[in-house]
């Protein structure tokens, strides 16, 4: 262990540094991965309505019944 004066300020803080580094990571990996999961969704969504709105022309603003 440091002995000098900023050594052990340095010793000290290291840990919650490191740790605080580490949720900051693992947060942005998760908030990113949402962002990436939500978008890919939403093309998948508005692929299923375009592929429903061609198979089935109804009025405009009426979703088909299935029957």
């Amino acid at each position: 262990m440091p002995t000098d004066f900023w050594g052990g300020i340095a010793w000290a803080l290291a840990p919650t540094i490191v740790i605080g580094l580490l949720f900051w990571f693992i947060m942005r990996s998760v908030i990113r991965s949402d962002r990436n999961e939500r978008a890919s969704y939403a093309k998948v969504e508005a692929e299923e309505r375009a592929r429903l709105a061609a198979a089935s022309p109804t009025e405009p603003g009426r979703a088909p019944t299935g029957r």
